[in-house]
C-alpha cells in the first residue's frame, strides 16, 4: 500500500516539503550559532589564540543566531490564511 500525504493524496519520493527543509534551515542556524557561543568561550578564555575581541564578536553573533534568527525566519515563513 503506497503512503498518502496528510491531504489524502499520495505521496511523493522525489517532492521536497518546505516545512522539513525550514525546520532543518532553522535547527543548522541554532546548531551554529551554538557553535561560534563555543569558539566566543574559547577565545576569550585564551584557549585559543585569537584577539580577545574576536571571541566577544563570535559570542555575541551565536547568541544572535540561537535566540533571534529562528523567531525572525519563522515569522517569515509563517504561512498565511
Amino acid at each position: 500500500m503506497s503512503e498518502t500525504n496528510p491531504t489524502g493524496t499520495p505521496a511523493s519520493d522525489g517532492a521536497k516539503d518546505p516545512a522539513k527543509a525550514r525546520f532543518i534551515a532553522i535547527t543548522l542556524i541554532r546548531m551554529s550559532g551554538a557553535v561560534m557561543v563555543l569558539l566566543g568561550i574559547l577565545i576569550t578564555e585564551r584557549k585559543l589564540n585569537l584577539p580577545w575581541i574576536v571571541g566577544v564578536v563570535f559570542a555575541v553573533v551565536g547568541f544572535f543566531d540561537v535566540f533571534v534568527m529562528p523567531r525572525v525566519l519563522a515569522r517569515r515563513w509563517k504561512t498565511r490564511n
